[in-house]
């Protein structure tokens, strides 16, 4: 059984910081892309970054140059490092992992899978 558990959220005032992470633990044969996704109230959820296993990443526009994503793929952790947080950025926010579930000797099918989600407010 993969899990991906999120912690890191809260509340904070603008201009303030915040650091995400998400561990991934169970039957795990390899990890691709892991990433962050959010959803504010009443909208979509949207990308906000990812990362392949070799390091590259890609961010989206609202939040390039505040946040930055990194993983170690030792430890199947990605982080996000908020700063200069704004009010805008409220929102549940969600780990993603594209991996390929399984053991050294039985590799299953690739699948996506999503952490439960935690919260961050940003609000003076």
């Amino acid at each position: 059984q993969v899990q991906l558990v999120e912690s890191g959220g809260g509340l904070v005032q603008p201009g303030g910081s915040l650091r995400l992470s998400c561990t991934a633990s169970g039957n795990i044969f390899s990890i691709n892309n892991m990433g962050w996704y959010r959803q504010a109230p009443g909208k979509q959820r949207e990308l906000v970054a990812t990362v392949t296993s070799s390091g590259s990443t890609n961010h989206a526009d609202s939040v390039k140059g505040r946040f930055t994503i990194s993983r170690d793929n030792a430890k199947k952790t990605v982080y996000l490092q908020m700063n200069t947080l704004k009010p805008e950025d409220t929102a549940v926010y969600y780990c993603y992992a594209r991996l390929y579930p399984g053991t050294w000797f039985a590799k299953l099918d690739e699948g996506d899978y999503w952490g439960q989600g935690t919260q961050v407010t940003v609000s003076s």
